[in-house]
């Protein structure tokens, strides 16, 4: 028998018990392997990725337990010991405390967090709430699984290098907060499963279907030419093959950005789902916060249910 108590789940983007009527627990896991080469800013961005999914439903995280696994027989302990502190400080930053946490030997470096907050239960965000007229917002830029696969390959220059890494360090606090100001009618991070993925979610979720106009999606520089050059991590073909007979693609769009739409994103941004009187709203208060990596209207939610349309 479910547990009244239970709001939320593994079909949302965290856990959530009810504690009371104006309290609510939230709780989430995630870890990742390296996306980038240096130690301490890897622990930073798997921490801001952590946090992710619990500022995507609304929620305040409070304390965290690392999650690492490392190849200490290969490896010097001192990298281990740069991943932990870069992930403590990524969590003070977000008001955060690591109250401990769980290591293991393992053939490659991985490192997360399980992460616990609160939420406001009559306040918390899920994926079911979109309506058809409702607009989609996004927070932050598409490109960064093709972009970090292209610095595995020394592909990419230093200022991009720089570039994609300060997106992925940044949290999603500040884009959560102001999505509760103007109040959203649903809400995920764009992470593995790509923008598209995502977005189905939300649709088979709502019972609703999406459009999406590729041509207002934020993606960053040299992302499409490293697509050419075969940077495309697997994962993008992943989700391009599974999503490719759940959506309608404008012949015209370039098989590039098919690709992007579907590509994984680390501690990408909140994918928000608004309604058509609130939309201005909420992109001005998203522009003029300097914590908020950007703010595009990238297409809208329609009737047809589960169904995904990309112009270009």
């Amino acid at each position: 028998m479910r547990d009244p108590n239970v709001l939320a789940g593994r079909d949302d983007n965290a856990a959530v018990y009810k504690l009371n009527d104006e309290l609510a627990m939230i709780q989430t896991i995630d870890y990742i392997t390296p996306v980038v080469d240096n130690p301490y800013q890897f622990g930073m961005i798997a921490a801001a990725n952590a946090l992710s999914d619990i500022y995507a439903m609304g929620g305040r995280p409070v304390t965290a337990l690392n999650i690492i696994g490392f190849p200490n027989q290969s490896l010097p302990l001192s990298i281990m010991e740069d991943i932990i502190r870069g992930g403590a400080d990524k969590a003070a930053e977000a008001d955060v405390t690591i109250v401990g946490g769980h290591s293991i030997t393992d053939s490659a470096p991985k490192y997360g967090l399980a992460v616990t907050g609160f939420v406001d239960p009559g306040r918390m965000v899920g994926k079911n709430g979109a309506k058809p007229g409702d607009r989609l917002i996004l927070t932050k830029p598409l490109g960064v699984g093709v972009i970090t696969t292209g610095i595995d390959h020394k592909l990419v220059h230093e200022d991009q290098v720089v570039r994609v890494t300060d997106i992925m360090l940044t949290l999603n606090r500040r884009a959560s907060e102001i999505m509760l100001e103007v109040e959203v009618n649903a809400c995920t991070d764009v992470t593995g499963y790509g923008l598209l993925g995502h977005l189905r979610e939300i649709a088979v979720a709502s019972g609703v279907g999406a459009r999406v106009n590729a041509s207002t999606v934020p993606v960053l520089p040299e992302t499409e030419k490293l697509v050419r050059a075969g940077a495309v991590p697997g994962g993008t073909h992943n989700n391009y093959r599974y999503l490719r007979d759940m959506v309608q693609w404008d012949p015209a769009l370039s098989s590039e950005m098919r690709l992007i739409l579907c590509d994984p994103q680390t501690s990408g941004g909140l994918l928000m789902v608004v309604s058509r009187e609130n939309v201005d709203r909420l992109l001005a208060a998203l522009r003029k916060d300097p914590e908020v990596v950007l703010a595009e209207e990238i297409g809208e939610i329609v009737s047809d249910p589960g169904f995904i349309n990309v112009i270009a």
